[in-house]
């Protein structure tokens, strides 16, 4: 079950500043982890559906690469989103 319009729209306002910005670095971010959310709720209830652990596991991977690009590039800016989102405690 993919993300409705409304939430994605929320998500991207929330952190990536506008509705149009959607490829931000942040706002990728911020999507990733609301799927990974949403994923993770549905293997607490369905602990043998493997094929969704193993896009779960894509996701996380592809959230790492992303995280670590904006780690590179902007110090400031990867701490204050790790905070938001409530990563890395």
């Amino acid at each position: 079950m993919p993300l409705t319009k409304e939430k994605k729209s929320d998500v991207i306002k929330t952190f990536a500043g506008s509705e149009k910005n959607t490829g931000s670095i942040e706002g990728q971010i911020a999507m990733l982890t609301e799927r990974i959310n949403q994923i993770s709720e549905h293997l607490k209830s369905n602990k043998k559906d493997f094929s969704t652990h193993r896009g779960l596991m894509k996701l996380v991977g592809e959230r790492k690469s992303l995280l670590s690009y904006l780690q590179k590039k902007d110090l400031n800016g990867y701490r204050a989103l790790i905070e938001k989102l409530g990563l890395r405690k």
